[in-house]
């Protein structure tokens, strides 16, 4: 229950809090316990010298995720195989690609993580937040040209990655497509579907087998998921999920959610297969 105009400020912010500290953190752990630092602070400070309320708390939050992505990069380094950003069930929770849905798809946090945590938060808050440079450079610490500066060098080293997408049905049906092959054995649909350049990305987080490293090239992509079709499929249930504004699949045994399977595609098809097997990162999704 709300009980003062703080905590509706709060609440009111609260879908655009997390979406900024997600974005730059790739964790919905991490971006919950900025999100718990900021009410913290909030709760303590002074609010009568607070002239913009959204300023305020979007800075804090930013700054806050900052700080944060600084030792998360570390910790990823001696991460247990691929790391991959934690999925989030958005049609459970659209309110988090409700303003904007740029820099929210999981190939897309991905690509970001090569970016300095600075560049990232500047292209989060430019990309998907749309807020002017004077604005980011506040939050920054920086000037509005620096702000401006951040958000290009930013776009600079995506821009060899983002290529352009398919839209949502032709994703939709592209994962059906791949789906139906995967667990199928069917090689050479698996082999139509995978662009040339395709890589696959698989997070067991050291709980569960999977790839320490990505595979590269369709053809090969193909091979390895015919050579563990039976095994992986066996007694799996499919149900669809909009996971990061997108469509995805979940599988599960007995109630149990063991994958979640995302990929992007372009013109050329598939280019990334994302397999989300750690377990703790699927513990936030029911399996039906």
């Amino acid at each position: 229950m709300i009980t003062s105009p703080a905590e509706a400020d709060y609440h009111r912010l609260r879908p655009r809090l997390f979406g900024i500290a997600y974005r730059i953190l790739g964790s919905v752990a991490e971006a919950e316990d900025v999100l718990q630092e900021v009410w913290i602070r909030w709760q303590d400070y002074p609010h009568e010298r607070v002239e913009n309320v959204d300023a305020f708390l979007v800075t804090t939050t930013t700054r806050l995720a900052l700080n944060v992505a600084e030792s998360a990069r570390k910790r990823r380094e001696t991460y247990p195989g691929q790391w991959l950003p934690d999925p989030v069930d958005t049609s459970s929770d659209p309110a988090l690609g409700a303003e904007r849905a740029e820099a929210l798809e999981v190939a897309v946090l991905l690509l970001l993580e090569r970016l300095t945590p600075t560049e990232r938060a500047a292209y989060v808050l430019r990309e998907a937040f749309d807020y002017p440079y004077d604005q980011i450079g506040a939050m920054l610490h920086q000037s509005a040209a620096g702000a401006r500066q951040l958000v290009s060098r930013a776009r600079k080293h995506l821009a060899g990655n983002l290529r352009s997408r398919v839209d949502a049905a032709e994703q939709q049906r592209l994962l059906d497509a791949f789906l139906t092959a995967a667990r199928g054995g069917d090689l050479a649909a698996l082999e139509d579907l995978l662009a040339e350049q395709a890589v696959s990305y698989s997070d067991g987080g050291g709980r569960v087998r999977a790839a320490k490293l990505p595979i590269l090239g369709g053809d090969r992509i193909a091979r390895v998921v015919r050579a563990f079709s039976a095994r992986f499929w066996e007694g799996a249930e499919v149900t669809h999920r909009q996971v990061n504004g997108a469509a995805a699949a979940m599988l599960s045994r007995d109630g149990v959610p063991y994958a979640l399977i995302t990929v992007s595609a372009g013109p050329d098809g598939i280019d990334r297969v994302l397999w989300h097997l750690n377990p703790d990162k699927l513990a936030q999704f029911p399996a039906g």
